[in-house]
């Protein structure tokens, strides 16, 4: 592949766009309701949006499925960081070239409508196929395409912010379609302005409430639970073969490598977006069983950083009080991180809370393994001394509830 064919907002590189982050993640489960109550309630995700597919989509799929939503959830001002859709309406409408990918969309931010439009252009061209393109609720205009194993990948540019009143677009905003503009393209204070014009009540939105008792001290701030999400990913999935994923996931969407390992005697790779040590963990699946993990998702785990290490040790009380099932992995999965929580969900993925990631500078290289905090398993100290790179990386930005 050529270098520096094109460029991306005046620098050059391999491809016509540049991966800033991971944006959002979704999953499909059997019970979005069941799902809900702990993502929301567990784990403090907002609730943006809602779409109920019975009315929607209706069809024989509904057929004793306890909860016909699509939820869309944020920990931040993003309109959603996490999407729980009911798995037999993904099975009918969409399904998975194998039937434990549960994993509906990995998402990847770039950094302009144009990436996104020449992104799909350069990716046909490449023979990628391409799911389907346009926008949906929460503003973004996308492009989703499939990598090796089957996992559906998105890059989004634009999604839309929930600010101080906690106010989502109203659903006659919804800029439901298929297709992508001509560029340039209207701003979206633009389409506020022709919608206000049109007589929309913007402030008609949905806006969910915490109604849980706000009794614990978060950094002086009194919240529903003793910890806040703070960050999204990494996202960690079992793959058919990790050195065609690993081609993949860096020759066409030019993620970094960060490093391998060996886990059980299986090599496992893990590549980077942006500072962070890794955004995406590639396992062969082979592992799965080996780590005793469930057989019915691709999924290994998903991450979720909190504010602090306080938090993080507050939050694994609070998971064991409430019955959550915590397991004990190797180390190894989670180059970069020190002390983690490996939460299941009432479905059996896997939610990977910790406070901590190792940053990567300018040289590219993360830090040697033996210069790494060492972690005695099942052994909670009060308080850590900082490494260079605590708290560092992407900012929360925002009060935190």
């Amino acid at each position: 592949m050529a270098t520096g064919q094109f460029p991306v907002g005046g620098v050059l590189y391999d491809r016509p766009f540049k991966i800033r982050r991971l944006n959002h993640f979704g999953i499909s489960v059997d019970d979005t309701g069941r799902a809900l109550a702990f993502y929301r309630d567990v784990l403090g995700f907002s609730v943006s949006d809602k779409i109920d597919l019975k009315i929607v989509e209706p069809g024989e799929w509904m057929d004793g499925v306890p909860d016909t939503h699509i939820y869309f959830l944020r920990h931040n001002s993003d309109h959603h960081t996490f999407v729980l859709m009911p798995r037999p309406w993904i099975d009918q409408t969409a399904s998975a070239p194998r039937s434990d990918i549960t994993i509906n969309q990995i998402t990847w931010q770039v950094g302009s409508l144009r990436e996104v439009v020449e992104a799909r252009v350069w990716l046909e061209s490449t023979g990628t196929k391409i799911s389907r393109y346009g926008r949906d609720p929460g503003s973004n205009w996308h492009t989703y395409f499939p990598e090796p194993t089957g996992h559906v990948n998105e890059l989004e540019y634009g999604i839309e912010q929930v600010g101080w009143d906690g106010l989502s677009k109203p659903e006659a905003m919804w800029p439901w379609g298929i297709g992508h503009p001509p560029l340039p393209t209207s701003s979206e204070s633009t389409e506020m302005a022709v919608a206000a014009a049109k007589g929309i009540d913007l402030n008609s939105g949905h806006r969910w409430v915490d109604e849980l008792p706000k009794t614990h001290d978060v950094g002086g701030v009194l919240l529903s639970r003793p910890f806040k999400a703070v960050r999204i990913g990494p996202v960690s999935i079992f793959v058919e073969d990790v050195a065609a994923s690993e081609r993949y996931y860096i020759e066409t969407l030019g993620l970094v490598p960060s490093e391998e390992v060996t886990v059980l005697g299986h090599r496992v790779v893990f590549l980077r977006a942006n500072t962070e040590h890794h955004s995406i963990g590639l396992f062969p699946l082979e592992l799965r069983a080996a780590l005793g993990l469930s057989e019915n998702t691709t999924l290994l785990s998903f991450g979720v950083q909190v504010g602090s290490y306080e938090q993080l040790r507050a939050a694994r009380t609070h998971l064991l009080e409430r019955g959550v099932t915590l397991l004990e992995l190797p180390p190894e999965i989670h180059p970069g991180i020190d002390y983690v929580i490996h939460a299941v969900d009432p479905e059996g993925h896997v939610m990977q809370l910790y406070y901590y990631m190792e940053q990567i500078g300018w040289d590219g290289k993360p830090r040697p393994a033996d210069q790494r905090r060492w972690v005695e398993p099942g052994v909670w100290p009060e308080t850590l001394p900082a490494l260079p790179d605590t708290y560092t990386g992407e900012t929360f930005w925002g009060p935190l509830g």
